[in-house]
């Protein structure tokens, strides 16, 4: 049951991603070996851990609230670290081994610089997210009810994009909670361990330089819009106009330079139409099928969707297409 002030898109329509996947195999089989993991991604989590702890133990003397110390945690700790987060997202599809567990310990290695423990549990939701696109109680990408009505203005969606990685983090256990395994006491053996050898060995600044560098990697970054550009209704039909039988576009493409520091999660299209295609090779896929792509919406640029989610009034935490049936939880 739908509330009668509830803005989101409430749709009766499947969501595009399956159905876009079987016609664009039907006029492009090739795309299929596209498929399949790349072996270049756990050589840039080595590369981007090492730089991680470099600046960290370079870091370890320099006063917090420092410009240098500041400074290197936006522009090169949360760059680095949203390259983590996406790297992370990469292997939750098993793209980096072939081995499903040689994927999970990457993870788990991947998330060391990032501070607090969270592959294991991002998996089942993000995969689930990919199910259940836009299915309310399943898809955790989704804002609640209660987010779209309370921060339903400029400031309120300027407190969002600024503490937007505390509610990616946070939200999915309020939705619902996944099953706890030996993965998930791995992941928090791993990264509560390296924590402690970090604050030996480096001691407070450092930890602290891991932990700003993820806040800020989920906060009023240029990197950090993909969160909202991904799936949010930047042309949100008007109320009169919309029919819930017809499909609202609900995933939105970002074909800019920053893709080269963010595993080209930019292309979120051609990502949910084939999940098993490798970062290295969504450029391919978008040139073999481009005639399923060139006429979509896309954004051109991610920092200007920061700005344009917060100054325009018709674009908010509603502007969201929800479904009330079908995708299936995983994990």
């Amino acid at each position: 049951m739908v509330a009668a002030d509830d803005r989101f898109f409430w749709t009766y329509t499947e969501e595009p991603h399956r159905t876009r996947r079987q016609a664009i195999i039907k006029a492009h089989p090739e795309v299929v070996k596209l498929c399949g993991p790349e072996p270049l991604t756990k050589y840039l989590c080595l590369a981007v851990v090492a730089l991680q702890v470099a600046c960290a133990y370079l870091l370890r003397s320099t006063p917090i609230l420092s410009w240098p110390f500041l400074a290197t945690a936006y522009i090169v700790g949360a760059t680095a670290n949203q390259n983590l987060f996406l790297a992370i997202h990469e292997i939750s599809h098993n793209l980096a081994f072939r081995d499903p567990f040689a994927n999970r310990l990457l993870a788990i290695f991947a998330n060391l610089p990032i501070g607090i423990p969270y592959s294991a549990a991002f998996r089942p939701y993000h995969l689930t997210h990919h199910k259940s696109l836009g299915v309310d109680g399943l898809d955790t990408d989704l804002p609640t009810s209660l987010e779209a009505v309370f921060l339903d203005s400029l400031l309120g969606k300027a407190f969002f994009c600024t503490f937007q990685i505390l509610f990616y983090a946070l939200r999915p256990m309020m939705v619902y909670k996944v099953p706890f395994t030996d993965i998930h006491v791995m992941n928090i053996i791993a990264q509560v361990s390296f924590d402690m050898l970090i604050l030996k060995t480096c001691g407070v600044n450092a930890l602290v330089y891991f932990i700003m560098s993820s806040f800020l990697a989920g906060s009023l970054h240029p990197c950090a819009a993909h969160f909202i550009a991904e799936h949010y209704v930047f042309n949100p039909p008007k109320t009169a106009e919309w029919s819930k039988d017809v499909p609202v576009i609900e995933t939105y493409s970002y074909y800019g330079s920053l893709n080269a520091l963010t595993y080209n999660v930019g292309l979120h299209n051609e990502h949910h139409d084939f999940p098993a295609v490798p970062w290295t090779r969504l450029p391919k896929l978008h040139e073999i099928a481009h005639d399923f792509y060139d006429n979509l919406p896309y954004h051109k640029s991610w920092p200007a969707v920061i700005w344009h989610f917060i100054l325009d009034e018709n674009v908010g935490l509603h502007c969201r297409v929800k479904r009330a049936n079908g995708g299936k939880k995983v994990g």
